[in-house]
């Protein structure tokens, strides 16, 4: 794509969102945007895939703050005329540049046709300016979810993950050319893949015609790719999540996304991942919680409660007086630290009160209260509403 194709993209358009918007807010549409369009849920629909594919374009740009900054100051410099569709800046009318107007202050005094503007374009493009070799595009990155269970995320899973995104072409390798031959430096340009230019006063650079600014010309292109070095493949790709990934977490797999073109490398993989919640576990941070249910005679004798771990089980001494609610720490028992070891597990008791006794269990309970009273034991001592 040239640059003047990319600065004429509205790619907050593509998003459906405002230019002001934030991160979060281009991050949830793109997230919505891709799920319905993905190829995988709309098999056979060409319109679906193209625009896939432009809503994966767009994110690329807007997602970077770097590049979001750049394609920004640059639609706004070209706003009103001043990249006008025959090519080069108007000197003059029209809502384009004055004769007055020095594009060199904006650029640091360069002049225009000095690299000045071809900086500027280049940082966006992926190019490093009209004096140098002109690189292809690196691919767009790719985002995708999975959803694990409490235990394996706690404990680190790999899973497998179906993607249908465009990747290297499999019968050229990526470079465009039909196996056996390879591209030449295109002679228009001289493998920069930009022609510079004078209009009057002013100079300006464009992508090269001959070789749509790619720097090559492939004579005898790939039949199944059709010269551009990518196929749209449904692949599996293993993914080890490692132990300890929180719910929302992020996971980058560098060079795993789109194929960059004719070669140039790869996006990045971004994995999400979504924890469904586990029947006896909980967790804060790197500690593994549990509610422990124990009757009342446990807290006051005492005992030993075998309980569930990630590994297996371990028994845990419930001291004599324990009070309802206490939490007991059996330490290195939680979730796997990267740096090594592992939180604690956390458990609290909780005293589990018999809806029905029988007659005997009431009598024998009966004759404690009255001997507890007896005692002079007052449960609401001290208690500000006595």
């Amino acid at each position: 794509m040239s640059q003047r194709e990319w600065i004429e993209k509205d790619f907050y358009k593509e998003l459906g969102v405002s230019s002001g918007a934030s991160q979060d807010e281009i991050k949830k549409a793109y997230r919505k945007l891709a799920r319905d369009l993905h190829p995988d849920a709309n098999p056979g629909d060409t319109k679906a895939e193209e625009r896939f594919k432009s809503v994966s374009e767009a994110h690329a740009v807007l997602s970077d703050p770097a590049k979001r900054k750049e394609y920004d100051e640059t639609r706004k410099l070209f706003a009103g005329g001043g990249y006008p569709r025959g090519g080069g800046f108007t000197p003059g009318g029209g809502g384009g540049f004055s004769q007055d107007f020095n594009i060199g202050d904006i650029f640091g005094g360069a002049s225009a046709g000095d690299g000045g503007l071809g900086d500027l374009l280049g940082g966006l493009f992926n190019r490093g300016g009209t004096r140098t070799t002109s690189r292809p595009r690196r691919g767009a990155d790719v985002e995708t979810e999975t959803t694990l269970g409490f235990r394996e995320a706690a404990q680190g899973v790999t899973v497998p993950l179906r993607m249908t995104s465009p990747s290297p072409c499999t019968t050229c390798h990526g470079s465009g050319a039909k196996p056996g031959t390879s591209p030449r430096v295109c002679p228009h340009c001289n493998g920069t893949g930009v022609i510079s230019r004078n209009q009057g006063a002013f100079g300006f650079s464009e992508p090269c015609d001959d070789c749509r600014g790619t720097g090559s010309i492939i004579d005898d292109p790939c039949v199944d790719c059709h010269g551009s070095g990518i196929q749209n493949r449904t692949r599996t790709i293993t993914v080890r999540i490692p132990p300890g990934v929180s719910d929302g977490q992020r996971i980058r797999l560098a060079g795993q996304g789109e194929a960059g073109l004719r070669g140039a490398p790869s996006g990045d993989l971004f994995v999400s991942v979504h924890v469904s919640q586990d029947k006896v576990f909980g967790r804060n941070g790197d500690d593994l919680t549990l509610v422990l249910p124990v009757s009342y005679s446990e807290l006051v004798l005492g005992t030993t409660v075998s309980v569930p771990t990630l590994e297996g089980r371990v028994g845990v001494k419930v001291p004599p007086g324990t009070a309802d609610g206490r939490i007991l720490r059996v330490r290195g028992r939680g979730v796997p630290k990267r740096g090594g070891g592992a939180g604690d597990l956390l458990v609290t008791v909780k005293v589990a009160v018999p809806q029905k006794l029988d007659d005997n269990a009431a009598e024998a309970l009966r004759r404690y209260a009255e001997a507890e009273k007896a005692s002079g034991f007052d449960p609401r001592a001290g208690w500000a509403g006595a």
